[in-house]
């Protein structure tokens, strides 16, 4: 009998395949699946659209920093979380996604962001929690990523990475001085630490077995761990420095379990986290809001950068 020989579109799976398998990096060059693709674009987008968002709720306390220090650094994470946004757009266009499209799909609610930003910063100890809680678990995410298979996105992470570890440290050490300060303030920051606790445990994403992408993007190496696991890694993690910080976290069946050599910890409110994912978070119509009337007031500049290249461009063909 011939043998058939197999098509251009096997080879090139085939060739797939085997760089997933000898964990090396995709380019932007190389072919892919179509499924590959479109995860790439949706996490690489959800994550753009979370850094953008997630400029609004500390952003929000820095005409009230209670020192021009704390102001300055306040300023200066806010500053970096644009530019992880724009390292983030920029990955994803590499796959052919379209930098306005991806906007206008954030604004009027086609894509998600993380759920962790449509909660309200009520007071200035909120900017200290998110910085410890929410960029720890970001950190937690995210480093696992520079190891991603798709090369841009992992060589994107490795500096958005360096910066999140930094805004963690702030945020522990704008605790830390909190702590050592007045009755009023302690107790600020164990309210706050109790209203961001159980949110940030959701940033992980639902568990594992109700996780409808989770598995197939860990077998092409885009994550390389599970929502479970990297929840209890930040867990585990979070629970000493509670300690030290002096704030109790608030869960009665957080506990340490010896034979496994981890802590058990209790189940977030997942029927909250859905609500929050579909729009009906506390400040979700507010983050959007804000987002749009940025995008439509910025028309004008984006215009006239364009005028200034095509007149560049003409300049140079003359």
């Amino acid at each position: 009998m011939t043998q058939v020989a197999d098509s251009p579109g096997h080879a090139l799976q085939a060739a797939f395949d085997a760089t997933i398998a000898h964990e090396q990096r995709v380019e932007p060059r190389d072919w892919m699946p179509d499924g590959y693709r479109r995860t790439l674009v949706r996490q690489i987008a959800q994550h753009a659209h979370s850094e953008i968002i997630g400029m609004q709720p500390e952003g929000n306390w820095l005409t009230r920093a209670p020192s021009l220090r704390r102001k300055s650094i306040l300023m200066a994470k806010v500053q970096d979380e644009a530019g992880h946004g724009l390292y983030l757009y920029s990955a994803a266009e590499t796959l052919g996604a379209d930098r306005n499209d991806l906007t206008e799909k954030l604004i009027s609610s086609a894509q998600k962001y993380s759920s962790i930003f449509n909660y309200p910063t009520l007071t200035y100890a909120d900017v200290g929690t998110i910085g410890w809680l929410v960029d720890g678990a970001a950190i937690c995410n995210q480093v696992p990523l520079c190891r991603s298979s798709y090369g841009p996105y992992a060589r994107a992470m490795v500096r958005v990475c360096k910066e999140e570890s930094f805004h963690q440290r702030q945020g522990y050490e704008l605790l830390m001085t909190m702590m050592a300060g007045t009755d009023e303030q302690r107790a600020m920051v164990q309210e706050s630490v109790d209203r961001f606790w159980w949110p940030s445990l959701m940033m992980f994403g639902p568990p594992d077995d109700e996780s409808p992408n989770s598995a197939q993007s860990m077998a092409w190496g885009i994550k390389r761990h599970s929502n479970d696991e990297l929840r209890q890694r930040f867990v585990d993690m979070s629970v000493p420095q509670a300690k030290a910080l002096g704030v109790t976290l608030p869960d009665p069946d957080l506990v340490w379990n010896a034979e496994r050599q981890a802590h058990d910890f209790g189940e977030p409110d997942w029927s909250e986290f859905m609500q929050v994912v579909k729009g009906n978070g506390p400040c979700s119509a507010q983050r959007l809001a804000r987002r749009r009337q940025a995008h439509e007031d910025g028309a004008w500049v984006r215009e006239a950068a364009t005028a200034f290249a095509r007149t560049q461009q003409a300049a140079s063909r003359g």
